[in-house]
């Protein structure tokens, strides 16, 4: 995969998008903080600033002028524009991988300019279109509007498989629509050019692109050196995992976690950085069947991490002597959980593991089933709104500590994965609560849906998973916002240093006892004084079943001396940790193969021995 490229694609296209949704806003009369006021309405139009619009459009416009007195008129345009970027770059990757019935962007006709969606455009039967509208503005010549239409269609088709990442096009979205896409200098030839079509049938092209799309921003925002809000946190967080670290992670806490229940298990010839154990072990966390796993992913950015677990899981599956066919269904019912904070990078963690399933099971997309990501979202509840709420359903349901956990998430976007419900097992009341009809209850049935939503996130946050592993994010104190560092004071005093160092006590405590833990973080952990207490925690209550550390210089993408290790989460004082240190190895493409040569020596010497 060429990386400059992928840059190159990512910078232009959110330029682009940029670019054109602010010029459909200025369209309705919306530019920065000047907004238009509706002069006069009648049946079919509307009048703004002089100009008349379609009676249709008002109810959308209302709506994004709300939004951006409320949030800002830069957030929403931002927001918009990674809306429309995330939707384009699914439908490339889905049309190069021949996941699409109809290509979108680009056709299958050597030489045609035109994409196949339009000159194909009364075939399309799958999008339920309206064929005397569509001959209409074929016959006009629209052929922009024609393509607008149709791409639509697609977005609504998209939802039933996808709502995750294609919601139903209603709002101020469809509003901000890009314009002249068919144009010869549209953005489209960047969609169709830039990427060769062989790099888009790699799945982890879409953790890149990701990355890719926020750097800019990252980059501004670390030089400003100041304190970051909820929402600029991802930016400055977001790290893409490098391939090899996520082998060795995913290998050597999941792969590892298998082959101690299966010791006849021939999963390790497809594991190239699995650590053998030096000897057989009898203390370990028993699972009777690969529908038992639990993988967690508590900061899952866009899913580089579970698509690779995806892949292992598969092969356990398959060797247990599943249905293939079946293996994708049962792997995201069953098996991976994700956490995020951010919008965009949860969708495209979900596309991720859609197009993994997609990938194994031609037929997926007939019963598609929706993967385990949760966006954490911030959820105020008033106290006079739960009370009324605990009376109309039943005060027997709601404890002390459930009562605690519902006002835990005022600051979700903020905390994360960091927050400790108060509250224990909520699956039975969730389901309690579900099936009560609040409908009718014009009262009580926002506070019911937010009850429920609180309910869902803590149930991601419990501690049950057999393997957690992360890339935590990394920010010193000088970097948080006050409500971050007053909430780490309170819950994690002897970790605050650093937000990495909280994320890995949370993550032992997300594992059940005996799981095991994966993670990449920077390597001061290990020497530094103000991680001491961090120090003594993994050493005298969990086990390091493997460590390897990278030369200082030895990561490209960001000037982290970092480290990768495993944790066993269960103290074993006798036990004997695998370590690596590469410090006489320079430069990032040195890291992997040298770290590869090292393992598969020791695993040699082991067999041989």
């Amino acid at each position: 995969m060429d990386k400059a490229k992928v840059q190159l694609f990512s910078d232009s296209l959110r330029k682009n998008l940029l670019e054109e949704t602010k010029k459909r806003a200025a369209h309705y009369g919306i530019a920065g903080k000047a907004i238009a006021k509706v002069e006069q309405e009648f049946e079919d139009s509307i009048i703004i600033g002089g100009e008349v619009y379609p009676r249709s459009i008002r109810d959308q416009r209302a709506y994004l002028v709300k939004e951006i007195e409320k949030k800002g008129y830069d957030r929403v345009m931002e927001e918009v524009t990674y809306t429309w970027f995330n939707r384009f770059v699914a439908i490339r990757f889905m049309e190069v991988n021949d996941y699409l019935p109809v290509r979108v962007f680009s056709s299958t006709s050597s030489g045609k300019t035109d994409p196949d969606i339009l000159t194909k455009a009364l075939d399309l039967t799958f999008l339920d279109i309206d064929r005397e509208h569509v001959l209409d503005l074929k016959s006009d010549g629209r052929h922009e509007e024609l393509f607008r239409y149709l791409f639509l269609r697609l977005c609504n088709y998209l939802h039933t498989t996808m709502p995750f990442l294609f919601e139903p096009i209603q709002d101020y979205s469809e509003l901000l629509f890009p314009d002249r896409l068919l144009h010869t200098d549209s953005m489209l030839r960047d969609l169709n050019t830039i990427i060769p079509e062989d790099d888009w049938r790699e799945t982890e092209i879409i953790g890149w692109i990701y990355q890719d799309y926020i750097a800019e921003k990252k980059d501004v925002l670390i030089k400003a050196k100041k304190q970051y809000t909820a929402d600029q946190i991802p930016a400055v967080t977001q790290l893409f995992t490098p391939k090899w670290i996520v082998q060795y992670m995913v290998e050597n806490s999941l792969g590892r976690l298998w082959m101690l229940n299966r010791p006849h298990s021939r999963l390790y010839e497809r594991m190239e950085f699995y650590i053998r154990p030096d000897e057989q072990e009898t203390d370990f966390l028993k699972i009777s069947s690969p529908e038992e796993l639990k993988v967690c992913d508590p900061a899952c950015g866009s899913g580089h991490i579970l698509v690779y677990a995806f892949d292992l899981l598969y092969e356990i599956y398959k060797e247990e002597g599943y249905l293939e066919q079946e293996i994708p269904e049962f792997i995201l019912t069953h098996n991976l959980y994700g956490i995020e904070i951010d919008k965009r990078a949860g969708s495209l963690a979900a596309f991720a593991l859609v197009m993994k399933a997609r990938r194994m099971d031609k037929k997926f997309f007939d019963h598609p089933v929706q993967p385990h990501i949760c966006v954490l979202e911030n959820i105020e509840l008033d106290e006079e709104d739960i009370d009324s709420y605990i009376t109309a359903v039943g005060s027997n349901l709601f404890t002390t500590g459930l009562r605690e956990t519902l006002m835990q998430f005022t600051e979700a976007e903020n905390f994360g994965s960091l927050i400790r419900p108060s509250v224990g097992d909520v699956t039975d009341i969730r389901k309690i609560l579900a099936e009560k009809n609040m409908s009718s209850n014009l009262l009580l049935f926002d506070t019911h849906q937010k009850i429920l939503k609180v309910l869902e996130q803590t149930e991601y946050l419990q501690p049950r998973y057999h393997v957690v592993i992360a890339n935590p994010p990394y920010m010193g104190n000088k970097g948080m916002n006050n409500q971050l560092k007053e909430f780490l004071k309170n819950n994690y005093s002897d970790y605050k240093s650093d937000l990495f160092g909280a994320f890995i006590v949370r993550n032992t405590e997300l594992a059940v006892p005996k799981g095991h833990l994966g993670f990449m973080s920077p390597f001061v952990w290990m020497f530094i004084s103000s991680f001491e207490k961090l120090r003594l925690y993994i050493i005298e209550k969990k086990t390091i079943t493997s460590l390897v550390q990278l030369e200082y210089s030895g990561f490209d993408g960001a000037t982290v001396p970092i480290c990768t290790f495993t944790i066993e989460n269960q103290n074993k004082p006798k036990y004997q940790g695998s370590y690596i240190r590469l410090s006489d190895f320079k430069g990032a493409e040195n890291q992997a193969p040298k770290t590869l040569e090292i393992i598969k020596n020791y695993n040699s010497y082991l067999m041989g021995a």
